[in-house]
């Protein structure tokens, strides 16, 4: 089974960036330089505008809100 080489790339590129995304996030944490802060913030900023853009496309299925007390 072969992929299309673009979609493989592409795919490739992501992963680097969100790894990438994911150490300026701990360099931050632990008092990093001020472009991994920078990093770090739109890394955390994108993760929040996709976890609110899963929950609006989810329908009924692993919405746990009033789950607990």
């Amino acid at each position: 089974m072969r992929g299309d080489p673009v979609i493989l790339v592409g795919l490739s590129v992501l992963l680097v960036l969100v790894l990438g995304g994911c150490v300026c996030v701990v360099r931050a944490a632990r008092g990093g330089p001020r472009w991994a802060r920078g990093v770090a913030k739109g890394t955390l900023l994108a993760g929040e505008l996709l976890r609110a853009g899963s929950k609006g496309r989810s329908g009924s299925g692993g919405n746990s809100e009033g789950d607990g007390d």
